[in-house]
């Protein structure tokens, strides 16, 4: 008894895992519960049955479940008929395969679509009309289009009293309907009464697919502005489910600044006068309607892009500059500051001011200051190098190397901020002819000699100068220096003379003296057929009269020139009578002269750069026609 009792209970518990199996006499019919298959794709539906062993030749017959639940019937089959019914849906997309001997049969439907979801119906029937049926349902999957998102772009005030629409997501063409689901920073939302709620919607499309959207609405706070908002889509495939995400958004926040800083955005560093400074201002708000303005001593300035720019400031403009942000939803301000400093230095103020004209072995203190926001360096200069390097001048047992320019130099720790200012001593005493290197030279006659005479003294000495013999020479030149003059004089050398540099003011006089010995040059060469006599005669004249010196010159010349001519006059003659080289007096004189038979006197000067040739007829040659 127990062993029959659990052989039932597995017999039942075989029917219970195949629920289709369907018993009519002792025919048995088997069928999937379900089957799966994509959109576009093949479906394949198999019906498997059993007949008694005595019995032969099947009726097989397939019907489908129509949504109003009436069948209707597609295929029909007998041992001598297979036909497929006319007029139907399936009609041109069916087709039914297997035999009795096979105890299956397979009907398969093409080109699936989301409307071919019903309940396929297998029928058997044995000759004796024994049948039994079986049901599959057939389950049809599309995967729908890749989502959008779509955010709103104009932002969102946290001042607002009720949710604002944040965006939406719509996912395209799927089968059964997909899911959509709003995620915050991978987190799904949560609807919230007055603070949070998603609206979806369906819509279902011609080809019999759904597309979904779904909208959010939200009522942002401050700490919203940085989160990502996206939506995940679930979808049904054949054996599972499917998800895809569409891409995350960020939305803007405004809400209202509750501080307020103000700085200086240029010049970088330290501010001086004359300097272009921006100030800038920014709340750590973003509300569009907050407006941004300037004070500066009950003063106010309209912002420009958040910032004020200042051109050509001066110290006046240092102080404190405060930048109010209100709102002009709520009339809410907030007000920041921060402080400019401006750097100045003014011009350096020198004491004694203008020309101190001091006594030879006199004293002076002189002092340099320059008011100015930052700490100053002062430095004394004369021609460039440093005397002094505090804001004293201190000048003691002054001479004349003390007069001058002094340039005071004040500056501070900004480059190229700095001022000067100066102060010129005159040191007051008689005439000092500063000595001379060229107080004695020798020069060649008819030269032309500039003697330069510096002399120091003030005030100013007035220079003359003058001969040994007292004429007064007229000066080329004169310039007055820092603390002196500088006197020239052009002399044309004909012989020794002596010029005398005479300076003189109010105080003393003071004179020196240039000695310039003349120096002349002759040289005399003269040329035979086979020889050649130089003579060259220097005659320095040394002595102290002007006119003797003149006159022994003029006779040398004189004497020279005399014998020259004598010398020609002569060889001239033997040329004639032919008493030279054997030529006669009755040759052609016009037969072209030979070089060697040109009989020349050269005289040269060394003061001249052309020697003068005398031919044997006394005409005078040049030396490119020896």
């Amino acid at each position: 008894m127990a062993a029959r009792t659990a052989v039932s209970l597995l017999l039942l518990g075989l029917l219970a895992l195949v629920p289709t199996w369907g018993v009519t006499a002792n025919v048995e019919v088997n069928m999937e519960d379900r089957v799966e298959v994509s959109k576009g794709e093949t479906a394949a539906i198999t019906c498997m049955f059993k007949l008694p062993v005595d019995v032969s030749g099947v009726i097989v017959e397939w019907l489908y479940v129509k949504k109003n639940g009436e069948r209707q019937k597609i295929f029909y089959q007998d041992p001598s008929t297979k036909v497929v019914a006319p007029g139907t849906r399936f009609t041109d997309r069916i087709s039914v395969n297997g035999t009795e001997a096979t105890g299956a049969t397979v009907m398969t439907v093409s080109h699936v679509q989301p409307d071919d979801q019903v309940e396929f119906i297998c029928s058997i029937t044995d000759r004796v009309e024994r049948s039994a049926e079986g049901l599959t349902k057939l389950k049809v999957f599309a995967k729908p289009d890749h989502p959008t998102i779509d955010g709103v772009k104009t932002g969102f005030s946290i001042n607002e009293d009720s949710p604002s629409k944040i965006g939406t997501c719509e996912v395209k063409n799927g089968f059964p309907k997909p899911n959509i689901t709003w995620y915050r920073n991978k987190t799904p939302v949560r609807p919230a009464p007055d603070v949070l709620k998603v609206v979806p919607s369906t819509t279902l499309e011609s080809s019999g697919l759904f597309s979904v959207s779904s909208e959010l609405f939200m009522k942002v706070v401050k700490e919203d502005k940085d989160d990502l908002f996206y939506c995940e889509i679930n979808y049904f495939v054949p054996g599972g489910l499917g998800m895809t995400e569409t891409v995350p958004i960020n939305i803007t926040v405004y809400y209202p600044s509750t501080a307020v800083k103000v700085w200086v955005e240029s010049p970088k560093g330290i501010i001086r006068e004359g300097d272009s400074v921006e100030l800038q201002c920014q709340g750590n708000g973003n509300m569009p309607s907050s407006i941004l303005t300037f004070r500066h001593k009950g003063r106010e300035y309209a912002s420009e892009n958040d910032a004020l720019v200042l051109h050509n400031v001066t110290r006046q403009s240092s102080g404190v500059y405060e930048c109010i942000s209100m709102d002009t939803d709520t009339f809410e301000e907030i007000l920041g500051n921060g402080v400019l400093v401006v750097n100045y230095l003014d011009a350096a103020v020198v004491l004694p001011e203008d020309t101190v004209v001091l006594d030879q072995g006199g004293e002076l203190t002189a002092t340099c200051n320059a008011l100015s926001s930052l700490q100053t360096q002062t430095a004394w200069m004369k021609y460039g190098e440093k005397v002094s390097s505090n804001h004293s001048l201190i000048l003691e047992n002054v001479t004349y190397d003390s007069a001058g320019t002094y340039l005071c130099v004040v500056n501070v720790e900004i480059e190229g901020m700095e001022t000067t200012g100066t102060l010129d001593v005159k040191v007051q005493g008689p005439p000092q002819i500063m000595k001379s290197d060229h107080a004695e030279m020798e020069e060649s006659a008819e030269t032309t000699v500039d003697l330069r005479c510096s002399v120091r003294g003030f005030p100013t000495p007035s220079v003359i100068w003058t001969t040994a013999d007292g004429k007064i020479l007229k000066t080329t030149s004169e310039m007055e220096s820092e603390g002196g003059v500088l006197s020239v004089v052009s002399i044309k050398v004909t012989s020794d003379i002596t010029a005398f540099c005479n300076a003189s003011n109010h105080l003393g006089t003071d004179s020196l003296a240039f000695n310039i010995k003349a120096i002349v040059h002759t040289t005399t060469t003269t040329t035979t057929p086979t020889t050649t006599i130089a003579a060259t005669t220097t005659i320095a004249a040394t002595t102290t009269s002007a006119s003797e010196g003149t006159g022994v010159i003029i006779a040398v010349v004189i004497i020279g020139i005399l014998l020259l001519a004598v010398l020609g006059s002569v060889l001239y003659f033997l040329y004639k009578k032919g008493k030279i080289c054997g030529r006669s007096g009755k040759q052609d004189l016009t037969k072209e002269k030979s070089g060697k038979d040109n009989i020349v006197v050269e005289m040269k000067n060394d003061n001249t750069e052309e020697a003068v040739l005398l031919g044997v007829n006394g005409e005078k040659q040049t030396s490119r026609n020896q």
